[in-house]
């Protein structure tokens, strides 16, 4: 067993975890497509577990399970406009801290204004469920927007772009994505 996956184990609370791409029923056809893109060493270091797609909210999830919420991550899809154009990022911040949306956020889009994408935007768009997006296969052109702290935490609980399961990482992998900016302060 690797330290990454040891890691992983020990945030995982009541969880089993296993290799993700051993359980490619777990996920979202995005994220099997995304994991398979990277290093054969990094996806054998991202583990899946079944949990109940009720529970799939952080706070119900970290209950539930026993994970710690310093050791869950969200994954918020933000969006703005400059010149008609609609641009959109993905933010990736601890579940204890906040993404920095009106400066940070807005300041990488190069918008005047970002908030939030509407639910029914950020699904269409990502082809994952609302309350499992991950930043794992993520629309190309997208900046996947990472904080340090996330980066450099042993490994995190992220969505598994459905609600029925979470993946378990480490940090660092998440930085190695595809169009992955790892941002200091990012989470406030």
């Amino acid at each position: 067993m690797t330290a990454a996956a040891d890691a992983a184990r020990a945030i995982a609370g009541s969880l089993t975890p296993e290799p993700a791409l051993d359980r490619p029923d777990l996920l979202a056809a995005p994220v099997v497509d995304a994991l398979r893109a990277l290093p054969a060493g990094l996806a054998a270091d991202c583990l899946v577990a079944a949990i109940d797609p009720g529970l799939a909210d952080t706070a119900a999830f970290c209950e539930a399970y026993g994970s710690p919420p310093e050791a869950s991550a969200n994954c918020v899809v933000v969006a703005g406009s400059r010149s008609g154009e609609r641009r959109f990022a993905a933010s990736i911040v601890l579940a204890t801290t906040r993404a920095d949306v009106n400066n940070v956020v807005r300041r990488r889009l190069d918008v005047r204004k970002a908030s939030f994408a509407p639910m029914d935007e950020a699904v269409e768009l990502t082809g994952m469920a609302y309350g499992g997006i991950t930043p794992f296969g993520l629309p190309v052109g997208w900046p996947v927007l990472v904080d340090a702290a996330v980066a450099a935490t042993p490994a995190v609980v992220v969505g598994s772009g459905l609600r029925e399961s979470k993946l378990l990482v480490p940090g660092a992998v998440l930085g190695e994505l595809r169009a992955a900016e790892v941002v200091e302060d990012l989470g406030r």
